[in-house]
């Protein structure tokens, strides 16, 4: 019977947004597509620092020495071949694309998470889509994720604190300390300490949630869950934070294309 049961496949960022971001049945992006793009490259920015292949340093984002194993080795290169640095938002806006969506979805149509289906338009292939094929991963991810709200979210104290071990890995503190001042909201040396005994949220789950927030998929998928501790995380965190700040010039520009 166990051998029956499909295993769950550990997913990376990117992949963990994208299947969450795909309806199950038939395969269509739940966000527009250029929402779909843009957090796919701020997913890949943040499986690369929660791999510690990145990191941020002042405004912009600088490789470490680290070669760790990942499917994101091209971006990793990348990064480390400009010869000045750019901030988080410019790489956003550098990796957003089509061909970045399209590979991580091929990735899971190759591990059998998602299958591969061509849509037709006048006898011809339009579009791809991916619509899920065993539910086992995204089962397991959920899970992950409602632990992370439960142990992370829920305390409006405990939390913050909480939340700052998973954003430490990748954040900048002093870039961090300037924003929250900036926005009025109290930074990390001043948050409430973490109750004892209390367990660390996944930093995974956690920067996950903070790129669904910046996508506009966290109330639609949890919409019972705090959603302005999801929205402080999604500030706080910079690949997340990243995205909400393309994703905003973005809608200027097709506004103002709009009214002319």
């Amino acid at each position: 019977m166990d051998a029956e049961t499909p295993k769950a496949v550990e997913l990376s960022l990117p992949q963990a947004f994208l299947l969450l971001a795909t309806n199950d049945k038939d395969g269509k992006p739940e966000v527009p597509v250029f929402a779909l793009r843009t957090t796919t490259a701020g997913a890949i920015l943040a499986e690369l620092a929660l791999l510690g292949a990145i990191e941020l340093q002042g405004k912009h984002i600088r490789a470490t020495d680290a070669a760790p194993k990942t499917d994101f080795l091209h971006e990793l290169e990348l990064i480390r071949g400009k010869s000045r640095p750019h901030t988080p938002k410019a790489w956003v806006a550098i990796l957003e694309g089509r061909a970045e969506v399209r590979r991580v979805y091929e990735g899971m149509a190759a591990q059998g998470i998602v299958e591969h289906v061509g849509e037709k338009h006048l006898g011809r292939f339009r579009a791809m889509r991916y619509p899920e094929k065993d539910h086992a991963s995204e089962e397991a991810l959920l899970k992950k994720i409602q632990a992370t709200l439960s142990s992370a979210l829920s305390d409006p104290e405990a939390s913050a604190s909480r939340v700052t071990e998973a954003e430490a890995e990748a954040v900048d503190a002093g870039t961090i300390a300037a924003e929250a001042a900036d926005a009025k909201t109290p930074d990390a040396a001043t948050r409430a300490p973490a109750k004892p005994g209390a367990q660390a949220p996944d930093a995974r789950s956690t920067a996950l949630i903070a790129l669904l927030q910046a996508a506009g998929l966290f109330g639609k998928l949890f919409p019972e869950a705090n959603r302005s501790r999801a929205s402080e995380l999604a500030r706080s965190y910079w690949p997340s934070r990243a995205v909400e700040d393309e994703l905003r010039l973005i809608r200027l520009a097709e506004e103002e294309a709009a009214t002319l």
